[in-house]
């Protein structure tokens, strides 16, 4: 393990604790990355994977039919991720210096040794956080929290009806919110919440904006947009598209970042992102594939419910766990150049990351960072 690992680790948890350190962490790594990536453009080799995330479906199977989504459905359906594959993944990431692991599904909470899982990632020095829909979070937070987790980012997709006609399931809102009030009420603020909000096209208005704001401050849960998605496997687009932006939606868009903006101003611990990376989100969602931003994916690995490693969500496949262990996977000459793939847009060139990546991208620094008084200019498809 190197040192400038081992320096992360015992950070941490002092870092977690403080936003403005965080930040001025982020921020330094920030421009060390952009220097680097406007020296990669004219030399490739710069690029190598640094993998600080592994972001792992633990099981394909889920409680809701969320619109937007194939998992419990179509995509790897009935698969799961069994313990001593995630125990050997975990072991190896450790080794290899990897910071994070984000379990995820599907529900994570479905998968009966989640809680062992936490606890063997923990006890490896890794920092294990849970994505998951809330809905079941009630009554398996004591175990979770018993196994050592301190960190869970919840998908939240509206509010009330809203909510639940986008997951097909009636009631659901309800238990997600008892599920966040019980964290809150049995752990206070030791338990770490963040709100990751779907912007599609149906949550594109001050009310839907108002709603996700108010619940944010109810619970002292800190905010992350998330941006629809055109090219993740598992991603549908709706009846007729209806999730999906269109280029007459620029308007209600520039509305909502310029408000997310002033958010951001007046409540900077509310949302984790830089006012750059907001001002670009009108691009980001009607340019898509034609945002020509490098990617920095090559920090993280992907790991599906199924056992496939790919460099991040949607290509660049690497290998499959019941067949290879992770530290085989890690650097090698197919890592490597999956890595500069992902740079080069070798891809369908998603959005995932936006905000790293616009603040990484020198000419989108330049784009999205002039005046702060008003939204950058920005061009039609």
């Amino acid at each position: 393990m190197s040192i400038q690992t081992t320096a992360r680790r015992i950070l941490r948890p002092w870092v977690a604790r403080s936003p403005g350190l965080k930040r001025w962490f982020v921020d330094r790594a920030v421009a060390v990355r952009a220097l680097e990536h406007s020296a990669a453009a004219r030399v490739p080799a710069l690029i190598r994977p640094r993998t600080r995330n592994l972001t792992v479906a633990i099981t394909a199977n889920c409680n809701l039919r969320c619109e937007g989504c194939r998992y419990g459905r179509d995509f790897m359906p009935k698969q799961e991720l069994p313990l001593q594959v995630v125990r050997d993944m975990l072991d190896d990431a450790a080794d290899a210096g990897v910071d994070s692991i984000r379990l995820y599904g599907g529900e994570p909470l479905l998968h009966r040794e989640l809680p062992q899982m936490i606890e063997h990632g923990i006890d490896a020095g890794l920092g294990v956080y849970v994505t998951t829909n809330a809905t079941l979070l009630e009554r398996r937070i004591d175990d979770l929290v018993a196994a050592g987790l301190r960190t869970l980012t919840i998908g939240f997709y509206g509010t009330d009806e809203a909510y639940d006609a986008y997951t097909g399931r009636a009631g659901a809102f309800e238990r997600v919110e008892r599920g966040v009030a019980a964290v809150r009420e049995r752990y206070g603020d030791s338990v770490r919440l963040r709100l990751n909000w779907l912007l599609m096209r149906p949550t594109a208005n001050d009310r839907s904006l108002d709603q996700v704001l108010e619940f944010a401050r109810r619970y002292d849960t800190p905010l992350q947009v998330d941006l629809v998605h055109y090219s993740l496997p598992y991603f549908t687009e709706g009846e007729e598209g209806r999730l999906q932006f269109r280029d007459e939606d620029r308007p209600a868009i520039q509305h909502v970042v310029k408000r997310l903006v002033e958010v951001k101003r007046t409540e900077p611990h509310l949302l984790e992102h830089s006012e750059l990376g907001l001002w670009s989100i009108p691009d980001w969602l009607l340019k898509g594939s034609e945002m020509r931003v490098p990617c920095d994916k090559y920090e993280m690995l992907w790991i599906g419910a199924d056992g496939s490693v790919q460099l991040c969500y949607v290509t660049f496949p690497l290998g499959n766990l019941h067949e290879v262990r992770l530290r085989d996977i890690l650097y090698s000459d197919a890592h490597v150049e999956a890595a500069r793939g992902a740079f080069r847009l070798d891809c369908p060139n998603c959005h995932c990351g936006y905000d790293s990546r616009t603040q990484k991208h020198m000419g989108s620094r330049r784009r999205y960072g002039g005046s702060t008084a008003a939204a950058p200019r920005t061009s039609s498809r």
